[in-house]
């Protein structure tokens, strides 16, 4: 396992390609050794130079195995975010290595892995939601108002039930002003929001199950919301 996770950390790093905003937020907003939030400048990892070669899909098939779920998608997230690898290239290799040990619950993995998530929270966030029952929301959906123009992109996205949902992390204390406006702009066109922390997250992750659900089924439309474990009537 040391050997595999310090595999997956020499792996790590920001093609120049993708130096936008988005990468950014992958290296400022978590520390993958530990999967801790980082709220402030100093902590930030430093750059490294990225080598093509060095993400391999057996190191991902390596990796994940080792983690709970949770933490094997966050990983497997990151990789296809930055461009290391591709969800056709990690399905190609999971059906060509069909008796590897630890093959069913990379499948799983790369099944629930997200290459638009933008942070780690963000996709521990998604994953609550899917574990707890409740259907997969799209990720960093372009949202338009009645004339086309473009209000936002929450981080988390039920369509039919125009439901946004947001991880706040360090850096919204940054842009609380630019984060309010896009919200009254999200709210104006017609989409509930409901916003989550780091706290939410990893300590009351029922919590937040519950709050999305019930934001499901009030705006419910033609979608199917699954009731909650022991729900009857």
């Amino acid at each position: 396992t040391d050997r595999c996770m310090a595999a997956w950390n020499r792996c790590r790093a920001v093609p120049p390609h993708r130096s936008n905003d988005s990468s950014r937020r992958w290296r400022v907003r978590a520390r993958w050794d530990r999967g801790a939030p980082v709220t402030s400048e100093q902590k930030r990892p430093r750059p490294r130079t990225w080598h093509p070669g060095h993400v391999s899909r057996r190191t991902l098939a390596d990796v994940c195995p080792r983690l709970n779920l949770t933490e094997a998608v966050v990983i497997a997230d990151e990789a296809l975010h930055l461009g290391h690898v591709s969800l056709g290239q990690l399905t190609s290799w999971a059906r060509a290595h069909a008796g590897r040990p630890g093959i069913t619950t990379f499948r799983r993995v790369i099944e629930l892995a997200e290459p638009a998530a933008e942070s780690p929270m963000e996709s521990r966030l998604r994953m609550v939601l899917v574990l707890g029952g409740l259907p997969r929301p799209k990720a960093q959906a372009s949202i338009h108002d009645r004339t086309g123009r473009f209000v936002g992109r929450p981080d988390l996205y039920y369509e039919s039930q125009r439901l946004g949902i947001e991880y706040d992390g360090g850096t919204h204390r940054n842009s609380l002003a630019e984060d309010n406006r896009r919200q009254n702009r999200l709210l104006d066109a017609g989409v509930h929001l409901l916003r989550f922390t780091a706290g939410d997250v990893l300590n009351t992750p029922d919590s937040v199950v519950l709050q999305v659900r019930t934001m499901l089924v009030r705006h419910a439309s033609h979608m199917r919301v699954p009731r909650a474990k022991g729900a009857t009537g």
